[in-house]
């Protein structure tokens, strides 16, 4: 029997679903995946050149990292196809996406899906309608893009200087006042930095619901006027006066690193974990959240409506979503990014690989990090970083 019908023979033995997988990996086979990702992490990059190995090894697909300074370099490179009618044969296979950018590819049809119901892995991942996998920004997912990597904004300090925190947002303010010069911020013009802002705003803002509305002028100055009232009781106790703030959250952790604030903030709740683990912060570095909980997100991989290798970019996707390869990436020594999975579903060689994962004093468990929080409509981080500019910048 030739190898063809073989091939016929074993997908007529399968269910539709199976059958329809397999004539995916038989199509991704041979393929490159060009995934353009952001390149600014060595950690990040070194995973997924592993990711390539990966699934190079086991089915045939290569992945070659195009690495970007800003996601909208790729989006922009779709959509210059998409104005000259290029629909097949894309130049980007798969994009490390989320919000806004997410939002402009779907409402333009720049995107390819739904998939993520096809991938046999979505199976571990809760896609309830509310859940952080199917909401992207107030965005519904609707299939359009699978999660890879969890973020989720913490605060890192060390235990060995400081022996009281703040709870909330609110307190922040006092904490400053009794401890002047020892806290910063990123400059919000950084992703890290308009974070803190969000978060304080969701705390803050009378009726944080019209958060999950397009911004307008008129809920903009309403949800907004406590937040600049307790910004500006902190910024006179910031570091340097308030009058300078660090470029990005590297430069605010070698700051806690120098001793020079006690308070620094990142997205990735192992953050502390991985930089002690690399000698860059000290042993005694330690993660907190305020009570209420804190905004989090999912990062997603997303396939464009023309992309050359929709396969094997959704082979990447479904490799991903694989538990061992969540494990991996939660592991404080490679990466230590969570994982996406729900945990309830996993079965027991999942279970066994998340509890083989070495620990570390300095890496809080799911349940220490409080509520996750969703993130504001896209559209009121633009509004908040402009309007702090326009107060705060000469």
């Amino acid at each position: 029997m030739r190898l063809p019908m073989i091939v016929a023979a074993v997908l007529s033995m399968l269910t539709p679903a199976m059958a329809d997988w397999q004539a995916t990996l038989q199509a991704a086979r041979g393929q490159t995946v060009y995934w353009n990702a952001w390149g600014g992490d060595a950690r990040t990059n070194a995973f997924i050149t592993w990711v390539g190995q990966e699934t190079e090894r086991l089915y045939g697909v290569k992945v070659e990292q195009v690495k970007l300074t800003d996601t909208a370099e790729a989006v922009t490179r779709v959509l210059s196809e998409k104005s000259a009618g290029q629909d097949q044969n894309g130049s980007v296979d798969l994009i490390w996406i989320n919000g806004p950018n997410f939002e402009s590819m779907k409402s333009q049809g720049m995107l390819h899906g739904p998939f993520v119901a096809d991938l046999p892995n979505s199976r571990y991942l809760d896609l309830s309608p509310s859940s952080p996998a199917s909401v992207d920004f107030t965005v519904p997912v609707d299939g359009y893009e699978a999660p890879w990597r969890l973020a989720k904004f913490v605060f890192v300090y060390d235990s060995a200087r400081v022996r009281t925190l703040p709870t909330n947002m609110a307190g922040f303010a006092d904490w400053a006042q009794a401890h002047p010069g020892r806290l910063t911020h990123p400059a919000p013009s950084n992703f890290m930095g308009a974070t803190f802002l969000k978060q304080a705003l969701i705390e803050l803002a009378p009726d944080p619901r019209v958060l999950r509305e397009p911004v307008d002028d008129a809920s903009f100055e309403t949800a907004t006027a406590p937040l600049w009232d307790w910004y500006d009781a902190l910024r006179p106790n910031l570091w340097r006066g308030g009058e300078t703030f660090p470029e990005n959250e590297s430069i605010q952790q070698q700051l806690l690193n120098d001793s020079e604030v006690d308070i620094a903030i990142s997205f990735d709740p192992a953050s502390a974990a991985a930089a002690i683990e690399q000698g860059l912060l000290p042993e005694t570095a330690r993660v907190f959240v305020p009570v209420g909980g804190t905004i989090g997100n999912m990062s997603f991989v997303a396939i464009p409506y023309n992309a050359a290798h929709r396969e094997g970019a959704m082979v990447v996707a479904n490799f991903l979503l694989e538990p061992s390869t969540q494990a991996r990436q939660q592991d404080v020594t490679v990466l230590g990014s969570f994982s996406v999975l729900d945990p309830a579903k996993l079965d027991a060689e999942g279970v066994a690989a998340f509890a083989a994962l070495p620990s570390s004093p300095a890496l809080p468990a799911l349940a220490d990090l409080g509520p996750t929080l969703l993130e504001p409509h896209g559209s009121w981080m633009t509004r908040l970083t402009e309007e702090w500019a326009r107060r705060y910048t000469k």
